[in-house]
């Protein structure tokens, strides 16, 4: 999975044609390490329809505070170089999918 940093951040998702899921993430967040393979299972999935990157938050202050982002894993999908949808926590990918159907 790709992953982006404050200075790709905009040429990375803010630039992108297709939706993205950026998920703001942590070394040391346990639900975070828990994401990872239904993310990676997304991006495979949805590779036509969505990309699928992460953010370290500890390494990118810029990108995370820009966004407000507090909790991880927190998940912000970008349209149109806009944020759509923001999500906190960590989740099954059955559910991941059902809150993204309205955004991709």
């Amino acid at each position: 999975m790709a992953e982006v940093t404050d200075e790709s951040f905009a040429a990375e998702v803010i630039g992108a044609e297709l939706p993205v899921l950026v998920e703001f993430t942590a070394d040391w967040c346990p639900p975070c390490r828990q994401m990872g393979p239904v993310l990676a299972a997304l991006a495979e999935q949805e590779a036509d329809r969505l990309r699928v990157v992460q953010l370290d938050v500890d390494r990118n202050p810029a990108t995370t505070n820009a966004y407000k982002v507090l909790s991880m894993p927190t998940f912000i999908v970008f349209r149109g170089g806009e944020p759509v949808k923001s999500m906190v926590g960590a989740r099954p990918k059955r559910r991941l999918l059902e809150e993204l159907a309205d955004v991709v």
